[in-house]
């Protein structure tokens, strides 16, 4: 009778044993961050939105003669740095939201066992990622342009930035969390190239009374474009545009919470 011989393990016991305990909080939101990072990044219509367009518009019109008549990169680097803001956390945003719901990625995620707050705390911190690398590509080649900023100001820059990243961003959610794919990826776009236009025009334009300054300024592009100009180029904190950008982030804030559907009717 042969006897049968054991082969050591080459694993401790328990190796392959499941985990049934959930993971850390800042573990489930690191790895969302990371995903929703990873996916921004890897696509290229929102990579065009958010740092192409702006990168042409800051070199063209801070270079080319006769653009912008008397306007030179310390006009033109704040408004570019706003429309690239916009671009990633509005435009960039609602179309991912949109077409996440549309095939059923949130449903799935939020089976999986990723809580809510994780899923929209890994989108912030998507925004917050691409809008850092946004930050420093823009500034580099606005230094190489002749750029100088007012270095007081750049706390004050800061802080109209996170302004109005939360601006945007709680209306983009809110157009991809309500509306079908299809009309959001018409609507952000459109949405889009109207505060872009608001924004340039703004910055181009010569003579424009302080009533019709004051009144363009509600549109939020446009008071991210007057905060960032006022904090980099004089050091001063432009109260006015930030507060406008915190009521837009208030209204979209409350609208997300009370419409955003995770789902679509068809599903």
């Amino acid at each position: 009778m042969s006897q049968s011989t054991s082969v050591p393990s080459r694993f401790e016991p328990g190796t392959f044993t499941p985990d049934s305990r959930p993971a850390k909080p800042a573990k489930i939101l690191q790895a969302q961050a990371t995903m929703e990072s990873i996916l921004f990044l890897r696509h290229g219509e929102q990579q065009l939105l958010s740092l192409v367009i702006p990168l042409v518009m800051l070199v063209g019109l801070s270079v080319l003669p006769g653009l912008i008549q008397d306007r030179n990169v310390q006009a033109v680097y704040p408004m570019t740095l706003a429309i690239a803001l916009m671009g990633a956390s509005f435009t960039g945003q609602a179309i991912a939201v949109a077409f996440d719901r549309r095939y059923g990625a949130l449903k799935r995620i939020g089976a999986s066992g990723v809580p809510t707050w994780a899923l929209i705390g890994g989108k912030v911190c998507a925004v917050a990622v691409v809008v850092s690398v946004q930050v420093v590509i823009l500034s580099v080649v606005a230094a190489l342009l002749g750029w100088r900023p007012d270095l007081t100001g750049i706390v004050f820059a800061v802080v109209v930035g996170v302004c109005g990243v939360a601006a945007f961003t709680s209306f983009g959610l809110l157009l991809g969390g309500t509306l079908s794919s299809e009309m959001v990826l018409a609507l952000a776009n459109t949405i889009w190239f109207i505060f872009l236009g608001a924004a340039v025009f703004t910055t181009m334009a010569d003579g424009l009374s302080d009533s019709a300054s004051q009144l363009m300024k509600i549109i939020p592009s446009v008071a991210l474009t007057d905060g960032f100009s006022a904090a980099l180029n004089e050091g001063r904190f432009d109260v006015i545009s930030v507060l406008i950008l915190l009521v837009w982030s208030v209204v979209g804030i409350g609208l997300t919470f009370k419409l955003f559907s995770f789902t679509m009717d068809t599903d």
